[in-house]
């Protein structure tokens, strides 16, 4: 196995591109390093992203907010514009792994590590979040949405690596949050996560939602019926229900030890309504 530490984001694209079949990207490595004690993990290549200018580093720009690739879970609470700006983000990203591990843990590790029970991800997505891409065909920009393609796997192609996470500019009246379910009371895998992004008028009328569901299905679902739901609504307990009803429907998930099919279904109508009434809420809603 060979380690490298590039210092530009081209250069690992670069390496990420060569001939070693089996490339990975270590920028937190908590989920890298445990696979790696697995003696079935096999690796040719492993590219160190933290030394590149830029990784480590939150920018607030006139459009929203630049996150680097190699950020940790941490940094992001003690951001506190970004807190302010989008909480229910920090809120998922800070669910992850234990205070040890949110050292060092990224939201790009999380995303890219494809789980569908992934804490991130549901709030990014109902924040519309994007990431900037750069490889062997130079850079692109892509929706948080369309990276994680299955358990484990990416629509990323080979030599293709993340350089930031980009959160919009919020619009005023807006509000986000994100809950999840869990057997224990920390450090635990989402049974169901839910990730609401709202944005309310003068008279607290629902003017644009969007509604995100994790671990219910094989990658994280944006749900339009729940979002028209709400919109028009000042989260009366009718629009509630819609977006109860709907979230429970779009749910597509598994029975295993940790839940059972009709469990989830209903789990993710209850989170939803309660995510909703906390972005809603923080949004100014009356």
């Amino acid at each position: 196995m060979r380690y490298e530490r590039p210092q530009t984001i081209e250069d690992a694209a670069a390496l990420l591109a060569g001939p070693e079949a089996k490339s990975f990207v270590l920028a937190g490595g908590t989920d890298l390093l445990v696979r790696m004690q697995n003696d079935a993990f096999e690796a040719d290549l492993i590219v160190d992203i933290k030394a590149i200018d830029g990784m480590d580093a939150i920018a607030e720009t006139d459009d929203g907010f630049v996150i680097g690739a190699a950020v940790p879970c941490a940094a992001l609470a003690e951001h506190a514009s970004l807190t302010a700006a989008w909480p229910g983000v920090v809120e998922g990203a800070n669910l992850i792994g234990s205070t040890q591990v949110q050292g060092r843990c990224t939201m790009v590790g999380n995303l890219c590590n494809a789980s569908p029970a992934a804490d991130s991800v549901p709030a990014l997505v109902a924040a519309d979040a994007r990431v900037r891409i750069v490889g062997p065909a130079g850079r692109r920009e892509a929706s948080v949405l369309e990276i994680p393609t299955g358990p484990g796997k990416t629509s990323l192609a080979k030599g293709e690596v993340i350089e930031a996470l980009v959160l919009p500019k919020r619009a005023a009246g807006s509000g986000d949050a994100y809950l999840r379910f869990i057997p224990r009371t920390e450090m635990d895998i989402a049974v169901v996560g839910v990730g609401v992004n709202l944005t309310v008028d003068e008279a607290g009328t629902v003017t644009s939602a969007r509604v995100a569901l994790g671990a219910v299905a094989a990658t994280v679902l944006l749900v339009q019926e729940a979002a028209d739901a709400l919109v028009g609504s000042t989260l009366d307990d009718a629009a509630l229900q819609a977006l109860a009803a709907a979230c429970s429907a779009a749910a597509t998930p598994i029975d295993d030890k940790r839940g059972t099919v009709a469990f989830r279904k209903h789990v993710a109508g209850v989170l939803a309504r309660r995510a909703a009434q906390a972005a809603y809420d923080r949004a100014g809603g009356k």
